[in-house]
């Protein structure tokens, strides 16, 4: 399990089968669900780990369900252009302040790294996280980052800062 990229590439389908069974599907909506407040989940377009629509959505947000790399989150479309980019090991700069949710936390997911986005063992890491429930904001200006803290045991702080995909985690509960 260590030896999996811990990283949201789960997210685009790269992780699990290429089909969904009839009997998980309102197992992974309500997964899904769990990540964002009614406001943003009741009108979300849900997507399964493979990509597959599972529920077409209204809003601007796309939920996915907990998975083995990384817990439930609900994401706008320049959250999925930043794990594009990162899989992918491109450059990205985000346009515009985008919000992530993550209100189940990481689940059962092993965590990640706070300075390395490829990095996949927290034994080799001294700055592994795993955090409960929180948000994730993309800021389109870097420079909005500076004097943000680094810490992850402080309440808001920035994650991957000397990357292309840093941004802001907020937490806004403790893990359960």
């Amino acid at each position: 399990m260590k030896s999996k990229l811990i990283i949201p590439c789960v997210c685009l389908g790269l992780f699990g089968s290429g089909s969904v069974l009839a009997a998980d599907k309102e197992a992974m909506i309500t997964s899904a669900e769990s990540a964002g407040p009614v406001a943003v989940t009741a009108n979300a377009t849900i997507k399964a780990p493979d990509g597959t629509v599972l529920r077409e959505g209204t809003n601007s947000y796309t939920c996915y369900p907990q998975q083995e790399t990384i817990g439930p989150m609900c994401n706008e479309a320049v959250w999925d252009a930043l794990i594009n980019a990162m899989l992918n090991k491109k450059d990205f700069q985000p346009n515009t302040l985008s919000v992530s949710y993550m209100l189940a936390g990481e689940g059962s997911a092993l965590g990640v790294s706070n300075s390395d986005p490829y990095a996949t063992d927290p034994d080799k890491s001294d700055d592994w996280v795993k955090e409960g429930p929180h948000l994730m904001i993309v800021v389109p200006d870097r420079a909005m980052l500076e004097g943000l803290s680094t810490d992850p045991n402080d309440p808001v702080y920035v994650m991957w800062k000397d990357t292309p995909y840093a941004h802001i985690m907020v937490k806004v509960a403790a893990d359960k």
